[in-house]
Parts: structure tokens; C-alpha cells; sequence
């Protein structure tokens, strides 16, 4: 499988929503109800990805991952409302992907994108429950920084934690 990672173009933004939508209800079974993850459509997802980049393309990055013309994988990262830190606000991989390495190409990408932006350490947001997010990210080298939050993900309240990758470490450490 050659998968090539480019910055998104508007063209790519249905088919970015659509892969959040698909990654979002096979990472979150189990972890939010069945009615929160039907709530919003591929069409939809697609829809509001293109409103969001229209308003944060000057401030955002969005990275797809690309085979053979279809996109299977993305991340955005922009600034932080945490001090000193650039935020990785999401890395969606097609769900029968997961585990083909891809997230972690997106993931070794990401990393020089968010220390450009500044700060001096990348922050990202995982729901407290998905244990498999979390040993992604913790074999990526985030740590659980100890902050917490409960957030709605479409009105229902989740439990997330906060992971923090230290850009001088990180940077030494990448492929």
C-alpha cells in the first residue's frame, strides 16, 4: 500500500468529512451513545470541514493521506488555547486501515507542522475511554499531562484527557 501525504485542497474536504465520520463511529462505539454517533451524516462532517477550513486555512494545517487518489487519512493542527503549545486537533484514519500504519505517517508528519506554529510543546484532546487512541498517541511519545475535561461531543458530555509531546524531544526522536 503506497500512501502519500500532501496539504488538502477544497476539493478534498467531502471526503475528509466523510473518513471523520467513518473513523469517529468505529473509535467511539462504545464510548458515546448510537444516537450521538449517527447524529451527523459523511455529508454533513464533509460540510462542516468545509466551512471550518474556509474560516482557518490561514491559521490551520490539514494533512490528508492519499492512496491512489482517495483520501484515507487526515490531521489539523493549528493554535492553542493552552500557553506555549500548538494543538493537534484531530488525525482520523479510515477505519480498515487503523493499525497499517498510516495514523502514524500522518502522526511523524504533524509533528514539525505544530512546533512551526510555535510554543514549545503540542497538545491534543482524547476521549478518557478510548484506550486505543490513547496507546497510539502514548507509543508516539504524548504523556497524559493530567488535565482533564468533560466536553459534549454533540450534547452529550465525555470525559477527555490531555496529552503534551515536548517538541525538543520530539523533534530529536523522529525518523
Amino acid at each position: 500500500m503506497r500512501v502519500c501525504l500532501r496539504t488538502a485542497e477544497e476539493v478534498d474536504l467531502m471526503a475528509v468529512g466523510s473518513v471523520h465520520q467513518r473513523s469517529r463511529v468505529a473509535a467511539y462505539a462504545g464510548l458515546l451513545s448510537p444516537e450521538t454517533l449517527q447524529l451527523r451524516t459523511a455529508e454533513a462532517f464533509g460540510e462542516w470541514w468545509t466551512e471550518r477550513y474556509r474560516w482557518e486555512r490561514d491559521t490551520h494545517v490539514l494533512t490528508v493521506a492519499d492512496r491512489d487518489g482517495e483520501v484515507v487519512g487526515f490531521t489539523y493542527v493549528g493554535p492553542s488555547e493552552t500557553p506555549d503549545a500548538a494543538e493537534l486537533y484531530g488525525i482520523h484514519v479510515e477505519p480498515s486501515l487503523v493499525g497499517a500504519g498510516v495514523g502514524r505517517l500522518l502522526m511523524v508528519d504533524a509533528i514539525p507542522k505544530l512546533a512551526e506554529l510555535g510554543g514549545s510543546r503540542a497538545v491534543l484532546w482524547v476521549l478518557a475511554g478510548n484506550s486505543r487512541a490513547r496507546r497510539f498517541y502514548e507509543a508516539g511519545g504524548w504523556v497524559a499531562d493530567g488535565t482533564t475535561r468533560n466536553e459534549p461531543v454533540n450534547d452529550e458530555p465525555v470525559d477527555q484527557v490531555r496529552y503534551s509531546l515536548t517538541f525538543a524531544q520530539a523533534l530529536v526522536s523522529l525518523p
